[in-house]
């Protein structure tokens, strides 16, 4: 870890008849640590660790934009939005990962930073997985259907969307930050979600399993979807872990010196 002195000074002290004293201890500073933003409790619990802090969405842009505009001073060196995404290029399948470039907001595009996303994919280039350099989309609402899915890929370009990363980006250009992005696809492109996704999680980015419940009780035949959802969610969530391994200490940003 890079520490940094503050300045000290060594005093005359009476009766030191070497004119000299002890010199005052030395306090060392740790940098600030990468700040990364995600939208489940399990996602923020796998992006824990040495050098970075944590901020849970709980599938809520509006809430995750009250707790980063809370932040008057950032406190942190970098911005990284971190989880699982919604695959919007019928190649990639649950378990593949991109590595943002950009992302694609409703309002504008929001570049990443080039220098710390290239870094970031030599440091996965051993995942086992597809690795891509590739714009993300950033939504407010949940993206459920194949059509839309599609709609949402034409209009954008990107490869796989999610509901933090614009607002992550945001944040980070606000500040001056540099961002990055690395989001692991769950869903593939040509899979819908259960209704119940919308509502599936609490504030702190727990499971809602009563909603989840709630969902399957008015209508059943979606415990179909929700079996489909698991299966690719665990594949997700093992490619997020070992993501999480390969880039180490602050997501491997130390090595990284481009400001946004």
């Amino acid at each position: 870890m890079l520490l940094e002195a503050e300045p000290f000074q060594i005093r005359r002290a009476p009766g030191d008849v070497a004119g000299l004293s002890r010199a005052a201890p030395l306090v060392l500073r740790a940098p600030h640590p990468v700040l990364a933003i995600t939208g489940m409790a399990v996602e923020a619990r796998l992006a824990a660790g040495p050098g970075v802090t944590t901020i849970r969405a709980g599938g809520d842009p509006i809430r995750l934009r009250a707790l980063l505009g809370a932040r008057i001073n950032p406190q942190c060196r970098a911005v990284i939005s971190v989880g699982i995404a919604g695959g919007l290029d019928p190649i990639l399948v649950p378990g593949d990962v991109i590595v943002a470039t950009g992302v694609a907001a409703p309002d504008r595009h929001h570049a990443a930073s080039m220098d710390i996303a290239r870094a970031l994919a030599a440091r996965l280039s051993t995942h086992p997985q597809r690795v891509v350099l590739a714009d993300l989309a950033g939504v407010d609402a949940a993206v459920m259907s194949p059509v839309a899915k599609r709609a949402l890929r034409a209009a954008t370009g990107a490869l796989a969307v999610d509901m933090e990363s614009h607002v992550a980006a945001a944040f980070a250009a606000r500040h001056g930050l540099p961002f990055a992005a690395v989001r692991v696809v769950c869903d593939p492109a040509h899979r819908a979600l259960p209704e119940f996704v919308a509502t599936a999680l609490r504030p702190d980015g727990e499971v809602n399993l009563p909603g989840v419940l709630r969902g399957l009780w008015r209508c059943p035949t979606q415990v179909f979807a929700m079996t489909r959802l698991a299966r690719d969610a665990a594949a997700g969530f093992r490619g997020l872990r070992l993501c999480r391994e390969l880039l180490g200490h602050g997501f491997g940003m130390p090595d990284c010196a481009e400001s946004a």
